[in-house]
């Protein structure tokens, strides 16, 4: 597989002319396992290691190499696994904090230009938990679509993406049956040649089906999820890259279902802003929605609500402002490194009773 072929463009191919050694090869590494990465280039597909540099410098998870990353690799004369001297600077990045109680960063992804945001409208559809995500892909650097999957086991579409837009101002939302393909096709726009997506979401929303059919043959196993709740099974335990047939590149990812953010500093004020710009009075954006017909004037409901609130209490675009950048410092201590993973819920509850009182 070509490298053009894999998503190298001249923004890497400037980091490249500066690389330490002629006689290493430029490569993306496209899935991982304990202690092996697979790459891929101008070159035979295979697993590689790190070399011995690159482990002694890597100082947490988050310099270790990723699925998306482009690495400099050597191909050993004598035989043996390739190895990875270096990870080239990434020009976006997914992480959390690992999962359990250790300080230390994990890459999602890298490298992403478009992050696929996948909520199942069914039994497991969860507003905060979309907060979260968006919250990290405001503070990867990639552009952040919504897709409501399973609308065919929805009995109100519209409500439910009118919840999504009071989060989500700004962002293309997509009400989509990726297992009867209904909608499905209105995101190839998305999948242009040389761009990497990434799916995100919970286990049980249907990625596993979104990248079969990305893909055009049955790539990933699919199960049914629990019926008690709807939460799937971690079908797929490994982050994978797929190149798509139309050329574009699409990294699956496990299920998450514990998202702590990491360094979302950004990310947490794109996601309070909306409450601030509401307090003064300023009209924030509306969402774009694709696929979906707009309610009948929204607009004149939202100020109705609005005019409700100032007159329960006259002071509550003062406290939403106050509630707002009191949750915000609360929830980034240590410069902003960790986050508690339910801090919009938080927010969100200070916020609504201050205005009800």
């Amino acid at each position: 597989m070509s490298l053009k072929r894999l998503g190298w463009n001249s923004y890497f191919d400037a980091l490249w002319q500066v690389r330490e050694q002629l006689e290493w090869l430029p490569a993306r590494v496209i899935s991982q396992q304990r202690g092996l990465w697979r790459i891929a280039g101008d070159f035979a597909e295979c697993w590689a290691e790190v070399s011995g540099t690159l482990r002694a410098g890597a100082e947490a998870g988050g310099d270790w190499p990723a699925v998306g990353d482009w690495v400099a690799a050597e191909i050993l004369s004598g035989g043996g696994r390739p190895l990875v001297h270096k990870v080239l600077p990434r020009r976006s990045k997914f992480v959390r904090k690992v999962a359990g109680r250790r300080m230390e960063e994990q890459v999602i992804a890298a490298n992403v230009d478009t992050a696929f945001v996948v909520m199942a409208l069914d039994g497991d559809f969860n507003v905060r938990r979309l907060e979260r995500y968006l919250a990290q892909c405001w503070e990867s650097g990639a552009k952040s679509i919504v897709i409501l999957n399973k609308a065919d086991d929805c009995e109100d579409v519209p409500a439910r993406v009118a919840e999504v837009e009071s989060i989500a101002a700004g962002v293309p939302i997509f009400a989509v049956s990726a297992r009867t393909g209904a909608g499905v096709d209105a995101l190839d726009i998305f999948l242009a040649p040389g761009q990497t997506i990434v799916l995100l979401g919970s286990s049980g929303v249907g990625k596993s089906t979104l990248v079969n059919h990305f893909l055009r043959r049955d790539a990933q196993v699919v199960q049914t999820v629990r019926a008690s709740d709807s939460r799937g099974r971690h079908t797929t335990t490994s982050r994978e890259l797929f190149a798509l047939p139309g050329g574009a590149l699409l990294i699956d990812t496990p299920g998450l279902r514990e998202l702590q953010l990491w360094e979302a500093t950004e990310g947490v004020e794109q996601a309070f802003s909306d409450i601030e710009r509401g307090s003064a009075g300023k009209p924030t954006q509306a969402p774009t929605r694709a696929g979906i017909s707009p309610p009948q004037d929204r607009s004149r409901s939202a100020e109705a609500r609005k005019g409700a609130c100032q007159a329960a209490a006259p002071r509550s675009a003062e406290n939403v402002r106050t509630a707002a950048q009191r949750r915000r410092q609360a929830l980034t201590p240590c410069g902003g490194r960790f986050f508690i993973a339910r801090f919009t819920r938080l927010a969100y509850k200070s916020t609504r009773h201050r205005n009800m009182d």
